[in-house]
């Protein structure tokens, strides 16, 4: 029989023999006393165990989907604000992750090629890293279709 069990049982023998010895009014204080010891005692057999390890998992999975979803958040307020948010926020991410796709380095000769392959014109100027422009800053950014678009031709290349 494991600890656990004998500790269990031995609490319940020391409770009823108590009753049985000073009288049933102290079998209770007693038998809670027994109860407490018993689940302390279970407690550190399942913290030793790893019983208690399931918990940090899950907060961490919590923690990394509440970031992502942040960050999303934030690219989509982003793709529907400025040319200079886009510029400043989201160029530098999709031309990365592009980059990382296609295994190219930004200084590459092939890379605006690659881009116009994947993307085509029309949305090679929102990932182009070096398409970044002060001037136009104040227009307004390409939305979130554009946004959505580029992610899809991401995921598919």
């Amino acid at each position: 029989m494991s600890r656990v069990a004998v500790g269990g049982l031995l609490g319940v023998f020391l409770a009823e023999l108590t009753g049985l010895l000073f009288g049933w009014r102290w079998a209770l204080p007693i038998g809670g006393a027994a109860v407490a010891l018993f689940g302390l005692h279970l407690n550190n057999v399942l913290a030793k165990s790893g019983g208690g390890a399931a918990a940090p998992a899950a907060d961490e999975a919590l923690e990394s989907l509440r970031r992502w979803r942040s960050q999303t958040e934030a690219m989509i307020r982003w793709s529907e604000s400025t040319r200079g948010d886009w510029d400043r926020h989201l160029r530098p991410k999709l031309a990365g992750d592009f980059l990382v796709t296609t295994r190219q380095k930004k200084e590459d000769a092939g890379v605006a090629s690659a881009g116009r392959l994947i993307f085509g014109d029309e949305l090679w100027q929102w990932v182009d890293p070096d398409n970044v422009s002060r001037a136009r800053r104040d227009e307004p950014g390409p939305g979130r279709a554009v946004l959505d678009d580029i992610l899809q031709r991401l995921e598919q290349a």
